[in-house]
């Protein structure tokens, strides 16, 4: 009894202590204007999780792009926006993320990162500044301070309830917490970084009125791959998107604040030229050294390995795994592709583990010896259910060589899989070896800058863009061009080329 009166008195404290304490962590941001509110995550907790997390975000996106030129332009490009902030003593981190995926994101205590997917994306040096500007601007308004403020009220009720009771929810609710900062921004959150990078980029000299061209630009470049993905006319958001929500009124926004700086339109020069110097012989796409798509092909020149996707399915890489995502026919669908040691183990086991691994709770169903290309090989299967869906899942493991192996996880819709495991069927036993010569012929691709000359039209550029299909259109999205558009004689463009 004496316990459950203490923790009824202890509730009440808290209530009651809860709002006094909170008022004195209530302070103007010089950045928005407004009061923060963000009793949970003091300016130096923010420093203490950038930190923290920067090791794991440069893991998880292929490290830092290893180009001492770019590294050094983007960090003089974003410091000299930064001091055009209210946090110009802040000690911000920019990096450049090794990966093809077209995005740029902050962390808080200031570290800042975009892709070479994205810089590829870009066409000038002012639409970058309104681009690291933005992701700024997310750090100078506290965003992510605000979020894990949200989310620890959110759980608060919780908290006060497992005081009571004298459950574990106030530890669990505090850890739970700690993730908030992962997720994506407000729509609100959204435009006020628009508005903030506007008036950074402005501030320091840039042309404000590129920041809509450059939301045009990523618009364009998500619905080319929507296309590519045969989605098209689909709402589903990209990498970029994902996190910063597209809206149909956000680039007439972005117009209006530039409009709002005072600055004439075409006043300024956006810095094409010295953009282009440091985009010129920059990696396009897929790093070699983690395997090339070449359309449904995959292959490893340092794996020593390849496969081929079945019809309707788009793969995607990363340095842990390849996805073949259904499209069309096969929506719904998707196969992973990884590998590891077998560790002296056998290839039964290994299939075993890697099954256990995808926490699937069916036990693997007829597992058979196979040989692919003269590799031993195991199948198996289950069937299974997901989200009140029924799915057919199989593995396919093949001891590559030694004690390397690789594996096929295969999820498919249970009524679309007798039309697809044919295909499906067919990309297991293409795996197979390759050759050093063949190894040593995968090349990259890396972006060329071109001049128009006198007659050149876009159909008659793109044709030499390294693609095997949709050349006028990556050509158009890349350069933030608009289908028959007229060249002009002297114009810089991008141009998508083999590495030499």
């Amino acid at each position: 009894m004496w316990q459950k009166l203490y923790n009824n008195i202890l509730a009440k404290t808290l209530i009651v202590i809860l709002p006094l304490t909170l008022q004195a962590c209530t302070t103007v941001n010089p950045a928005t204007g407004k009061r923060d509110f963000t009793p949970f995550m003091s300016p130096s907790k923010e420093l203490s999780i950038g930190k923290q997390q920067h090791p794991a975000i440069l893991q998880q996106n292929g490290g830092t792009y290893n180009d001492p030129k770019v590294t050094r332009y983007i960090n003089d490009l974003g410091q000299r926006l930064v001091a055009n902030s209210e946090l110009s003593d802040y000690p911000f981190t920019f990096t450049v993320l090794d990966t093809p995926l077209v995005n740029a994101f902050a962390l808080p205590g200031g570290y800042v990162y975009v892709t070479r997917g994205i810089l590829a994306m870009v066409n000038s040096e002012s639409a970058l500044a309104s681009v690291v500007g933005h992701e700024i601007g997310h750090v100078t308004a506290r965003h992510s301070a605000k979020r894990y403020n949200n989310q620890m009220f959110a759980g608060l009720g919780t908290v006060l309830a497992g005081v009571v009771t004298g459950d574990s929810a106030l530890s669990e609710s505090l850890g739970q917490g700690a993730q908030v900062y992962l997720m994506s921004y407000s729509r609100n959150q959204e435009y006020e970084s628009d508005t903030l990078g506007i008036r950074y980029s402005s501030r320091a000299g840039y042309d404000p009125y590129a920041a809509a061209d450059m939301l045009s630009s990523l618009d364009a470049e998500h619905k080319l791959q929507l296309l590519l993905a045969n989605r098209a006319g689909e709402p589903e958001q990209s990498d970029f998107f994902s996190t910063h929500p597209n809206t149909q009124d956000r680039v007439a926004r972005a117009q209006s604040e530039a409009a709002k700086t005072n600055i004439p339109a075409d006043s300024r020069d956006r810095n094409q030229d010295i953009y282009f110097s440091i985009l010129d012989g920059m990696r396009y796409g897929d790093d070699p050294k983690q395997g090339v798509i070449n359309g449904r092909e995959f292959i490893h020149p340092t794996m020593m390995l390849k496969f081929t996707a079945p019809e309707n399915y788009v793969l995607q890489n990363s340095s842990t795994a390849v996805v073949a995502r259904g499209t069309g026919a096969a929506e719904g669908s998707m196969v992973i592709f990884s590998g590891a040691s077998m560790e002296g183990t056998g290839l039964k086991e290994y299939a075993e583990a890697t099954w256990k691994a995808y926490e699937i709770e069916n036990a693997i169903e007829g597992i058979q010896n196979i040989k692919v290309n003269n590799m031993d090989a195991v199948t198996g299967y289950a069937t299974i259910t997901l989200k009140e869906k029924t799915y057919i899942a199989r593995i396919v493991a093949i001891n590559h060589s030694g004690n390397n192996a690789y594996h096929f996880m295969m999820l498919t819709p249970q009524e679309k899989y007798q039309s697809l495991s044919d295909g499906l069927q067919r990309m297991s036993y293409s795996f197979d070896k390759i050759s050093q010569s063949e190894a040593d012929q995968i090349k990259g691709r890396e972006i060329q800058i071109v001049t128009v000359q006198n007659g050149d039209t876009i159909d008659s550029i793109a044709r030499y863009m390294a693609f095997e299909n949709y050349k006028v259109e990556r050509f158009v999205a890349l350069n933030g061009l608009k289908q028959g558009q007229r060249l002009q004689a002297g114009q810089k463009l991008k141009l998508i080329v083999m590495e030499k």
